[in-house]
C-alpha cells in the first residue's frame, strides 16, 4: 500500500524520512498553549507505519490539555548541526482512552525497553509515570 502523506520512498528525502521515523529515539512534539505560544517537548515515539505516531505522556503534562483544545501539532527531528537533514511533520493528535500501557505495548517496548530501564529502573516504572497514550496522524511532511 502506498502512502500519500509521506514523501515518495523512491526519493532520497522519502527514504530518509522513513529511516528517521523508524530509527530515531527522540523527536520534538510541539503543541500550542492557551495563549497561542508553541510548546515544544522532546518525546519518545513509535512510528506505527503509514501515517501514525504513538507517544506516551505523563498524566499532568500540559500537552494533554493543549491537545484536547487544539489537536493540531507539529513534530520535528533534530537537524545535523549545520542546518541540514531537517524533517518537519504536521498532524492531528488524539488521546487514546483505554489504550495499553507502554510496558504492555510490544512494539513500543522493542524500541524503548533498554532506554526505560536505564532512565526509570524498569519498563513498568516508565509506564506508570507515562500512562497517557496519544496518537498523531501525520497530515504533511516537509
Amino acid at each position: 500500500m502506498t502512502n500519500d502523506v509521506l514523501p515518495d520512498s523512491s526519493t532520497t528525502f522519502g527514504r530518509r524520512v522513513r529511516e528517521r521515523l523508524a530509527e530515531e529515539v527522540v523527536l520534538w512534539l510541539t503543541t500550542v498553549g492557551a495563549d497561542g505560544t508553541p510548546q515544544p517537548n522532546p518525546v519518545w515515539f513509535l512510528w506505527e507505519g503509514e501515517d501514525t505516531i504513538l507517544v506516551y505522556n505523563r498524566t499532568g503534562a500540559n500537552r494533554i490539555a493543549h491537545v484536547k483544545e487544539r489537536p493540531r501539532v507539529s513534530l520535528n527531528f533534530d537537524g545535523n548541526g549545520s542546518g541540514g537533514d531537517i524533517v518537519v511533520l504536521t498532524g492531528t493528535a488524539e488521546l487514546l482512552d483505554g489504550f495499553p500501557l507502554a510496558s504492555e505495548h510490544e512494539p513500543y517496548m522493542q524500541k524503548y525497553a533498554e532506554h526505560a530501564a536505564r532512565a526509570f529502573g524498569q519498563a513498568d516504572d516508565f509506564a506508570s509515570k507515562y500512562p497517557v497514550a496519544m496518537r498523531i496522524r501525520i497530515t504533511r511532511v516537509r
